[in-house]
């Protein structure tokens, strides 16, 4: 392989971490709180507001719902609209975090829910606000999951990212297409797969790691 390929390969790698990076921190940025708001506001919760939480969980659930080749193409407009065009990697960021934002929210819900009711109601009786309880207890309590959680979905924006290389997103799926792929050269398309699954070994490896650290740091407080 050519030390130019290798140059090819290197600066892809880079441009997908920092669409990985990017669009993962932007997601749970934004789906995080939508998944305590869906955790603790049906009927009868800390934030009751079954309402707002059936159109919310309508609206993740159809986004979750959408293949993420087809969001891509759908969204042009708004890609275009935010970062001034659809193609390249900061246009790749956007599709990427409305994708995994509301797998976020989910995973987070997912995982307060399964606090158990009694700390709630423990909680509840000392006299802590729904904050505090939100903060100190359920988040506390669920923050092992909410890793694992986090690592499962930083392993598919991996996989996304690499996806909207067909549509000239950059990184490593855009270098296997026009490399790989057109002109005909099995090497980077193999170099791109193995480099691809190396990163996904070393996110899942990672997120367990933390995941065991946040555990023990739970149990202990």
């Amino acid at each position: 392989m050519s030390p130019e390929i290798v140059r090819l390969i290197i600066g892809a790698l880079l441009d997908t971490l920092r669409m990985v990076a990017f669009s993962g921190a932007l997601a749970t940025a934004i789906g995080a709180p939508l998944g305590v708001f869906l955790a603790t506001s049906r009927a009868g919760e800390l934030f009751a507001a079954p309402k707002w939480n059936g159109l919310l969980g309508l609206v993740v659930n159809a986004t979750r719902s959408t293949p993420f080749i087809i969001l891509v193409v759908a969204i042009i407009p708004f890609t275009r609209m935010i970062v001034g065009t659809a193609i390249g990697t900061n246009a790749a960021i956007v599709p990427l975090t409305i994708a995994a934002a509301p797998f976020i929210a989910r995973v987070v819900e997912a995982a307060i829910r399964e606090v158990d009711a009694g700390l709630i109601e423990a909680s509840i009786a000392m006299g802590a606000t729904p904050l505090q309880i939100v903060r100190k207890v359920l988040l506390h309590e669920a923050l092992p999951a909410i890793t694992l959680g986090l690592t499962l979905t930083a392993v598919s924006l991996l996989a996304n990212s690499a996806m909207v290389g067909v549509v000239g997103g950059g990184g490593l799926g855009d270098l296997a297409i026009r490399y790989g792929y057109q002109r005909f050269m099995p090497d980077v398309m193999a170099s791109v797969v193995l480099v691809l699954i190396v990163l996904v070994q070393a996110i899942q490896s990672l997120g367990e790691a933390l995941a065991r650290r946040v555990n023990k740091r739970a149990r202990r407080g």
